[in-house]
């Protein structure tokens, strides 16, 4: 899902010498917007070493893609685990465990779009402290009336990708693991049977503050996760002050 971490673990995967992930490649509509448009980009993506592999210094023993959840993946689940299964298709899948600081993140990331705090430039990720304390300042305020239901479709939709995907060759991570854990990138190379190595990211994380110090509503949301399932969202915060 977006937000997730996605953008950053894939510079991860491309810092290794024999790994090709081709980005968001869903993101344009005509690429899924019926199942025979979705296998036809797939093809595509899972031919390139053969077209491209010539610029290259070591031969790619991973070629993939970055899916949202939200561009197709779920709607046509059964013809492309189907897919997944003739191709020999390995997933990843990269999950938020605290799906409030997602939302945080995506609420500024779309005010950061329309405003474009960085010279006048949208930036999603960013490589220096610097830009990263510019972004981090704005606080969104959250509409605590739908963020019950709104954690819970977050929630829905992560599960029922595990539960469609099941049967396929799957591996699952989650964010707050390899921001703790670096050793859980060895375990992925393991996965995609590449060899080992130190993989490496210039992304700079934008929210490392305490939840209480990013939302300009924290006591309404604060009141309304506690006592609920989403409670562990709050952390280790406080209560208002």
């Amino acid at each position: 899902m977006q937000r997730s971490g996605s953008g950053w673990f894939e510079t991860f995967l491309n810092s290794h010498h024999n790994v090709s992930s081709n980005g968001e490649i869903f993101s344009v509509k005509d690429r899924r917007k019926n199942i025979s448009a979705v296998f036809y980009t797939l093809d595509k993506v899972f031919n390139l070493d053969w077209s491209s592999s010539a610029a290259k210094n070591e031969c790619s023993a991973a070629v993939g893609l970055k899916w949202m959840l939200n561009q197709g993946v779920l709607k046509y689940h059964e013809e492309i685990v189907e897919y997944f299964k003739h191709r020999g298709v390995s997933t990843i899948f990269l999950f938020r465990r605290n799906l409030l600081r997602r939302m945080v993140s995506i609420l500024a990331n779309a005010y950061d779009r329309d405003v474009k705090q960085l010279n006048g430039t949208h930036k999603s990720h960013v490589h220096s402290q610097t830009e990263a304390e510019v972004l981090a300042q704005y606080k969104p305020r959250i509409n605590v009336t739908l963020l019950i239901s709104d954690l819970k479709k977050a929630e829905d939709m992560a599960a029922n990708a595990i539960k469609y995907f099941k049967s396929t060759r799957h591996i699952i991570l989650y964010y707050e693991d390899l921001v703790s854990n670096r050793t859980k990138l060895m375990d992925v190379q393991d996965f995609l049977s590449i060899p080992r190595r130190d993989l490496i990211s210039r992304q700079v994380k934008i929210h490392t503050r305490p939840l209480s110090a990013q939302v300009e509503n924290w006591d309404d949301v604060y009141k309304v996760l506690k006592g609920s399932k989403y409670e562990s969202f709050l952390e280790e915060e406080g209560p208002p002050i």
